[in-house]
C-alpha cells in the first residue's frame, strides 16, 4: 500500500483517488471546497478543506511523507503554479501535475515536476485507439514506435497454434505473454495452442501490429 495526496478534486482528482482507494492505496484528498470535499469524506481515506495556495497551508499537510502528490487543479491556473512552486519548495520529490494547455506544460516543464498529465488528450487517444483498433483492449507505447498491445482471444481464433496467427509478422510481432483465466504463460512458443477467452499480449512495432490487427478480430 502506498500514500497519495491528490490536490483539486474536480472530475480527474475525483475519479484518480477513488480509483487509487480501489487499488487499497491510502489517499488524501485537498480542495478549497468544502462541498467537495465533505461529498468525498468517507469515500477516500482521508479529505481535508484547505487553501492550496498557502504554503503555509501546504506544510501542515505534511505532504513530504506522502509517495507521491498529484496537483490535479483544473482551469485556475494561476492556483496550479502557485501550488506546485510551494510544493517544490517543501521539497516534494515526486509530484505529478495535471496540466490544462499548453503554456501550462511548458511552465511545469520548467518547474522540473516529475511528470506532466493531460488526461483529456491522453483519454482521446486511447479512445481513437479503440474506435481504429477493437480488438486490443489496451496499448503501452515503449517509444520509437514499438507498442505492447493486449488482445483477447476471440472464438474464431481458438485452436490457432500462435506461430500461424503471427505468420505474417513473423519477427516483427512476439507474444510475450498468455493468460489463461488465473495462470500466466510467459513468452509462449511457437506451438501454443491458443483458446476462447485467453489474453495475448503482444509486442512490436506499430506498422506490424497494424498490418496483424484484422486477423484479431
Amino acid at each position: 500500500m502506498a500514500q497519495y495526496a491528490v490536490i483539486g478534486l474536480g472530475r480527474f482528482g475525483t475519479t484518480l483517488g477513488l480509483q487509487l482507494v480501489k487499488m487499497n492505496h491510502d489517499v488524501m484528498g485537498v480542495d478549497s471546497d468544502r462541498k467537495v470535499v465533505e461529498s468525498l469524506s468517507g469515500l477516500l481515506t482521508h479529505t481535508v478543506i484547505a487553501d492550496v495556495t498557502d504554503e503555509n497551508a501546504l506544510l501542515e499537510l505534511g505532504l513530504t511523507d506522502y509517495d507521491a502528490v498529484i496537483v490535479a487543479i483544473g482551469e485556475n491556473l494561476q492556483a496550479s503554479l502557485l501550488c506546485v512552486v510551494h510544493l517544490k519548495n517543501l521539497g516534494i520529490e515526486n509530484l505529478w501535475v495535471k496540466a490544462t494547455s499548453a503554456s501550462h506544460h511548458l511552465i511545469l516543464n520548467r518547474l522540473g515536476v516529475t511528470r506532466i498529465v493531460h488526461p483529456e488528450e491522453e483519454m482521446g487517444k486511447r479512445t481513437a485507439q479503440a474506435l481504429s483498433y477493437p480488438m486490443i483492449r489496451e496499448y503501452m507505447a515503449l517509444g520509437n514506435k514499438q507498442y505492447i498491445v493486449e488482445v483477447p482471444v476471440v472464438e474464431r481464433l481458438a485452436g490457432r497454434v500462435l506461430v500461424d496467427l503471427l505468420a505474417d509478422v513473423k519477427g516483427k510481432v512476439f507474444g510475450i505473454l498468455l493468460k489463461r483465466r488465473d495462470q500466466l504463460y510467459p513468452c509462449p512458443h511457437e506451438q501454443f495452442v491458443i483458446e476462447k477467452d485467453d489474453i495475448l499480449i503482444l509486442a512490436g512495432d506499430r506498422l506490424s501490429l497494424t498490418k496483424l490487427a484484422p486477423q484479431l478480430i
